[in-house]
């Protein structure tokens, strides 16, 4: 078996050495028809004047001429297109910069309008919790709850416990439970 293998490896290598070697060939004698046919041009040949193309139609040559004019009309709108696109992008870029500004002034309005009113509540609280407990329980019975929760929420717990005491029970219950519930929807996470 092993003198099998060894007699079948030979042929298999013969075999491909010639393979190879007609390759070879093939691949030398692939450019010897080319350089056959430059060598046989001669010199009478060579000094001939070259070949002249004809003239083209006039049709083919109006045809041509029309479309490089149609290029041309094409290349101006398209210029023309990217200049006012140009300026238009100039103006937007100078429309985007003033209302920029604008939101700009308007948030610092929009501070200095709820830092006087956050100054107004904080005062009208202070008022309420100078007043005599009962005196402010009266005038809370006669606020809307939802007001009268916001004032409440807002004053030290001693001096808002002393108003609700001086309260109706109905009335300090409602108050109340507007003061619990107020912050029941925020978010715990």
């Amino acid at each position: 078996m092993t003198a099998l293998r060894q007699g079948y490896g030979r042929s298999l290598l013969a075999t491909l050495a010639l393979l190879l070697a007609a390759s070879g060939a093939v691949r030398l004698g692939h450019g010897v028809g080319a350089a056959m046919a430059l060598q046989a041009e001669t010199p009478e040949m060579a000094a001939s004047a070259p070949l002249q193309c004809a003239e083209p139609p006039e049709r083919l040559l109006e045809a041509i001429q029309a479309r490089g004019a149609d290029v041309s009309a094409r290349e101006a709108a398209l210029r023309d297109r990217a200049a006012a696109l140009d300026l238009a992008g100039k103006a937007i870029e100078a429309r985007l910069a003033e209302l920029q500004a604008a939101d700009a002034r308007l948030r610092e309005t929009l501070a200095i309008a709820d830092g006087a009113a956050e100054k107004d509540l904080d005062r009208l609280t202070a008022v309420y919790e100078a007043m005599k407990p009962a005196e402010a329980a009266n005038l809370f019975q006669t606020m809307a709850p939802e007001f009268a929760a916001g004032f409440l929420g807002r004053m030290r717990p001693e001096a808002a416990a002393q108003v609700l005491s001086g309260m109706p029970p109905e009335a300090a219950y409602s108050v109340s439970v507007l003061i619990a519930g107020r912050n029941a929807l925020a978010p715990k996470e």
